[in-house]
């Protein structure tokens, strides 16, 4: 693999990497989670960068001390935030054009009507929920933004959902991670917890349907 693959794939999977990366980097490792979990909610072309693992995996570094918990909680919302923030202008600004071919290799209009859909079906709490679920996690803000949802409204959903997914996700690896089961079934843990955190949602709309 040349040097360049082996950034990409290092790059793609960080979560499996943090280890070697903690070892070379030291405290510029705080600056590399920030990039993946910007880069990760603040642009759509990156919906496959790792999100729930590597927060997962930071918790769980923080826990055996190799990171430090209150500066991941702190560093990585602000990503989360930050990079909602910057998708919402995105959307806002260049509106439903980006989207105006069918066969768009990255921004593919079955993702924008998966997403809008989604939306609909849970309004603003959408921005909340999204950060749960890949994919939709990396359009939802764009969605706000093409649907020109209000900032202020969008900012209060993306404070909340920003800080509500990294300290869930975190803090379950904080301290959970470590544990051998979990650890020998690591994607198994993730959907487990993503599963638990969307679970309220999943019965509201249950209730919804039945009402209706």
């Amino acid at each position: 693999m040349d040097l360049l693959g082996k950034i990409a794939d290092i790059v793609l999977h960080l979560d499996r990497y943090l280890s070697a990366v903690i070892q070379q980097c030291g405290a510029w490792t705080y600056g590399v989670l920030f990039a993946v979990i910007f880069v990760e909610t603040g642009f759509v072309v990156m919906p496959f960068l790792p999100g729930d693992s590597l927060l997962f995996a930071a918790g769980t570094f923080a826990a055996l001390e190799a990171l430090d918990i209150r500066v991941l909680l702190l560093l990585l919302s602000a990503a989360a935030i930050i990079g909602d923030t910057v998708n919402y202008w995105i959307g806002h600004r260049l509106g439903p054009k980006v989207f105006s071919k069918e066969d768009a290799r990255f921004f593919k209009r079955e993702y924008l009507d998966r997403t809008h859909a989604f939306y609909e079906r849970h309004g603003g709490k959408t921005i909340v929920i999204a950060r749960f679920v890949p994919i939709v996690r990396s359009f939802a803000p764009l969605v706000a933004g093409v649907g020109r949802m209000s900032y202020g409204r969008f900012l209060t959903f993306n404070v909340a959902g920003g800080i509500a997914w990294v300290a869930l996700l975190t803090g379950a690896g904080f301290f959970f991670g470590n544990i051998p089961l979990i650890k020998n079934n690591y994607s198994l843990a993730i959907v487990a917890i993503v599963a638990v955190s969307t679970a309220p949602m999943a019965v509201e709309c249950v209730r919804r349907r039945r009402r209706r």
